[in-house]
């Protein structure tokens, strides 16, 4: 009985508490969603942080540990696997390595920022409101911290609808997730602890893993980009034209962003300052590889074949988009000049 009590003043002190904190709450000036959007570009960078997450796409999923800051103007950053072997990623500045054990520290690609938890938030290409609808629909705690639950809605089906909860004195994203039309939550990332910090020790930022060293520098900005110009189609959807090929369309608000390797063929890749795609084509000789579609997560693959000039060429086109829009991009492409993709060497 006297356990029973106790727990009910327990009860009903954290009752109190919560209806003095609501009024707080309420009381307190309510900041709109473009106050956390102009947040969140400077909080990926700028904010100093230690922490782990986990990633799920699909049915994979995986943990890692995150050291963060921003150090005379460059950003530092350490990944480390939690699950199955141990390895790393470290980035200083634009050097970036990959550290895998029984194969040595791999270089790592140039790959597109994907998902809300990058950079390609930074600079937005496109206004928000354009082609999502923002909206604050609450508040949180997550990992300790206190956050604003922000959602951006697609306002059409080309892309996914994304949620982030963010850190409220920073603006630093502690949990997201990609929805599809439906509803359904495709990948999503949450911190289970974090601390944030401005003075992290540099051995946070060191590669204590074993192996051969093989680094790579980020490009400033992407060489390719100068290459595309931008036109519009008789239904009112873009064009885009590089030396090699043209898209016949790809959906609006999409802009060319930086560009990945595509070995001896071309690649470009588009954003719109939320999601992101790449379009690949490369001659197909010597090439085995199944055409079609696949999904991890939020990330769509689409693959076919096209001739020109009696010559194979795969097209694959690769993102956070839904199939039927990474489908009618990759439809859209027309060869204009195939040795520009190599198909002569």
């Amino acid at each position: 009985m006297v356990m029973l009590r106790a727990l009910g003043r327990l009860v009903l002190a954290l009752a109190v508490v919560t209806a003095s904190a609501a009024t707080g709450v309420a009381a307190e000036e309510q900041k709109d969603p473009a106050y956390w959007l102009q947040k969140l570009g400077p909080a990926l960078t700028k904010t100093s942080y230690k922490g782990v997450f986990v990633y799920v796409r699909g049915d994979q999923v995986s943990s890692m540990q995150v050291a963060h800051r921003f150090h005379n103007g460059v950003v530092e950053e350490r990944l480390v696997m939690q699950d199955g072997e141990l390895g790393e990623i470290v980035r200083k500045g634009r050097k970036v390595v990959c550290v895998v054990p029984e194969h040595g520290r791999l270089e790592l690609s140039s790959a597109i920022p994907s998902g809300p938890f990058s950079e390609a938030l930074i600079n937005q290409l496109t206004p928000f409101g354009r082609w999502y609808h923002p909206e604050i629909t609450g508040r949180d705690r997550i990992a300790g911290h206190d956050v604003e639950h922000l959602v951006l809605r697609a306002r059409d089906s080309l892309r996914y609808s994304h949620e982030l909860w963010l850190e409220r004195s920073t603006g630093l994203p502690l949990k997201g997730r990609v929805l599809s039309g439906s509803g359904e939550v495709l990948e999503y990332f949450h911190f289970t602890s974090l601390v944030i910090s401005d003075s992290l020790p540099d051995g946070e930022f060191e590669i204590r893993t074993e192996g051969r060293e093989v680094s790579r520098l980020l490009p400033l900005e992407s060489p390719l980009i100068p290459a595309i110009s931008e036109t519009g189609s008789s239904n009112g959807s873009q064009q885009q034209k590089t030396e090699g090929w043209t898209l016949g369309w790809i959906p609006d608000g999409f802009h060319p962003a930086a560009a990945p390797d595509a070995g001896s063929g071309e690649a470009f890749a588009f954003s719109d300052g939320l999601a992101s795609f790449s379009v690949f084509v490369e001659p197909a000789a010597g090439i085995e590889m199944p055409v079609g579609t696949s999904r991890i997560g939020a990330t769509t693959v689409y693959m076919q074949r096209l001739k020109n000039n009696a010559k194979d060429f795969l097209v694959t086109v690769v993102g956070e988009i839904p199939l039927e829009t990474a489908l009618k991009v990759a439809e859209s492409l027309d060869i204009h000049d195939s040795s520009v993709l190599g198909a002569n060497l």
